[in-house]
C-alpha cells in the first residue's frame, strides 16, 4: 500500500471524526490505530502505537508544560494581570485612542507572561472592558483589538507553544527558539497598534489624562515584580543557568510567592487553579500521546517523504511552495487550536522545510505565527470565542473589526516567512543557532 493512499485513510479518518464531534485526542489516536491496522496485525498496531504513545510524554523537557500553565493560571487569578494593564496606562495614554492600544501592549506583557492567548484575552479584556465603554468604544472594536493582540504573547517568550515545538522538531534549541519569537511578537503588536491607530484616530478616540511622575513611578513599581519573571526565567534559560523545565518551575515559586505577596490569592482560589491546572495538563499530555502515536504511524508509512516529494513535483519555485505552506497552515488554524496543530504539521511541513533550505527555528516562528492567527479565527478560534464573551457582543459583530487585523498580520507573516533575519537575526547574534 502506497504512503499516499495511508495519508489519505489516516487523515480521511481524522477529519471524520474530528467533524462528527470526536475530541481532537480521540480523533488522532483512532485515526492512528486504523491506519496501523492497514499494515500491521491487530496485535502488533494495538501495541505499538500505544507504546509510542507513552513513549511521546516521556520526556522531561515536557514537564514545563503545565509548569508554565501552572504559573500562567496562578498569574491571572493573583492580580498580575490589573499591575500590567496600569503600566500600559501609563506608558501609551497619551495617544489617540489610548484605552485600545494599552489594552495590545497589556496583551503583549500579560500574554508573554502567562503564555496564554485565551488568558490574555480573557483578563486583559474583562479589565478594560468597562473603562472602554465609559469612554465611548464601540464595544466590538474593542473585542477585536483584544482578539488580535491576546496571541502575541505566543510568540514573546516564555511560551509553551515553543517548548512543544522544540520537543516534536527533535530536539531545536528551545533558548534560541524563545530570541527567535521577540521581533515577531513585536512586530506583531506594533502593526496591531497602527491598524487600532487609523480607526481610533478617525473616530476621535480620547486620550487619557496626563499621569505625574510621582504616579507614574508608583504604577512602574507596582509592575516591576511581575516584569523581573521574564528577565529571570528567560535569561536563566537563554544563558544557560538553567533548562526550560526548571525554569518553568522557578516561574511557579516566583508567581506563588508575588500573589502571596500582593495578598490577591486566597487558598481556596490556589485549589482552584491547581484544578484548571490538572484539567489543562490532562487535556495537553493526551494530545501530545495522540499526535507521538500519529508521528510513528506515518514516519513507518513513509507519508512525509511522500508528502514532501508530491509538493516539491508539483511546484520547482520555493516561493510557490512557501505559500501553499503558509494556505494550509490558515486553513487548518480556522479549525485547530495550537497546540494539536504544531503536534500534527511540525512532522509533515518541516522536512519540507527543510529541503527548501530553512532553519528548524525560522520554520518553527512561522508555524507559530500562523497558528497565532488561527486563534483568532472562526468557527473554532478560541481567543475569539473568549474575546467576544467578556466583551458582551456577538461573533458576526466582532468579525467585521477584525479584518483589516487579519490582513495585517497575514503582511506579518509573509515577511516573517520570506526575511529569515527576522526570527534568525537575534539568537544569530547571541550564538544560539547550530
Amino acid at each position: 500500500m502506497g504512503a499516499l493512499t495511508a495519508a489519505a485513510i489516516l487523515f480521511g479518518a481524522f477529519l471524520i471524526l474530528l467533524f462528527s464531534g470526536v475530541p481532537i485526542s480521540v480523533s488522532l489516536g483512532v485515526a492512528s490505530l486504523v491506519t496501523a491496522l492497514m499494515f500491521l496485525p491487530w496485535d502488533d498496531a494495538t501495541y505499538i502505537v500505544g507504546q509510542q504513545m507513552n513513549v511521546g510524554i516521556e520526556s522531561f523537557s515536557l514537564l514545563a508544560v503545565p509548569l508554565f500553565i501552572f504559573a500562567g493560571n496562578i498569574m491571572n487569578t493573583g492580580g498580575i494581570a490589573r499591575r500590567l494593564v496600569d503600566l500600559a496606562l501609563v506608558a501609551v495614554g497619551r495617544v489617540p485612542g489610548a484605552l485600545a492600544h494599552t489594552n495590545v501592549l497589556a496583551n503583549t506583557l500579560f500574554g508573554s507572561l502567562s503564555g496564554s492567548a485565551v488568558a490574555s484575552a480573557a483578563a486583559v479584556g474583562s479589565t478594560l472592558h468597562d473603562r472602554q465603554k465609559e469612554a465611548g468604544y464601540d464595544p466590538a472594536f474593542g473585542a477585536a483589538v483584544n482578539v488580535a493582540s491576546a496571541p502575541t504573547g505566543l510568540l514573546i517568550p516564555p511560551t509553551t507553544a515553543a517548548i512543544v515545538y522544540s520537543t516534536v522538531a527533535g530536539g531545536v534549541s528551545v533558548s534560541a527558539l524563545f530570541m527567535a519569537g521577540y521581533v515577531p511578537g513585536i512586530l506583531m503588536g506594533l502593526v496591531i497598534m497602527t491598524i487600532a491607530y487609523v480607526f481610533t484616530r478617525r473616530q476621535r478616540y480620547p486620550k487619557l489624562g496626563r499621569v505625574g511622575m510621582a504616579e507614574a513611578a508608583r504604577v512602574l513599581l507596582r509592575a516591576v515584580p511581575g516584569l523581573l519573571l521574564i528577565v529571570v526565567v528567560v535569561g536563566g534559560i537563554v544563558f544557560g543557568v538553567f533548562t526550560a523545565t526548571e525554569g518553568a518551575g522557578i516561574a511557579v515559586l516566583y508567581t506563588l510567592v508575588l500573589a502571596l505577596a500582593y495578598r490577591s490569592m486566597s487558598w481556596r482560589d490556589l485549589k482552584e487553579v491547581v484544578t484548571r491546572t490538572v484539567t489543562a495538563t490532562g487535556i495537553v499530555m493526551f494530545l501530545i500521546a495522540a499526535s507521538a502515536g500519529m508521528s510513528w504511524v506515518m514516519a513507518y508509512t513513509g507519508i512525509p517523504g511522500a508528502i514532501t516529494d508530491t509538493l516539491l513535483s508539483v511546484a520547482d519555485s520555493k516561493t510557490v511552495i512557501l505559500l501553499l505552506m503558509l494556505l494550509v497552515l490558515l486553513i487548518v488554524g480556522t479549525f485547530m487550536d495550537i497546540t494539536p496543530a504544531i503536534l500534527i504539521f511540525t512532522p509533515i511541513l518541516l522536512p519540507i522545510s527543510e529541503e527548501l533550505g530553512m532553519d528548524p527555528v525560522h520554520f518553527g516562528m512561522v508555524l507559530i505565527l500562523a497558528m497565532c492567527i488561527g486563534t483568532m479565527t472562526p468557527p473554532v478560534g478560541s481567543v475569539l470565542f473568549v474575546g467576544t464573551g467578556v466583551s458582551g457582543v456577538s461573533i458576526e459583530q466582532v468579525v467585521p473589526k477584525l479584518l483589516p487585523y487579519f490582513a495585517g498580520l497575514i503582511v506579518v507573516l509573509l515577511a516573517v516567512t520570506f526575511v529569515p533575519e527576522l526570527s534568525l537575526g537575534l539568537p544569530g547574534v547571541m550564538g544560539l543557532l547550530e
